[in-house]
């Protein structure tokens, strides 16, 4: 009862396995990004990259970094 099942996900697997190893061609992730998308901006030159200043930079994410302590306060339950 469960032969075909089972028989059709294992073809199906080495199907898919195969399909990523380059047996049907190169994978669309394999070429360039959109290479039209360069050609279609409009005034290219204009783009700059600044830095962040110091003072900008204070309410920017780190990422990676510990999470910032949250400011409260405790005091003791009375009893």
């Amino acid at each position: 009862m469960l032969r075909w099942p089972i028989a059709i996900l294992i073809l199906a697997n080495v199907l898919a396995f195969v399909a990523l190893r380059g047996a049907f061609g190169p994978t669309p992730t394999a070429g360039g990004h959109e290479p039209a998308h360069l050609n279609r901006q409009i005034r290219p030159e204009s783009v700059k990259v600044q830095s962040v200043s110091a003072a900008d930079a204070g309410d920017q994410a780190v990422v990676g970094g510990p999470a910032p302590m949250a400011p409260i306060s405790t005091s003791e339950l009375p009893e």
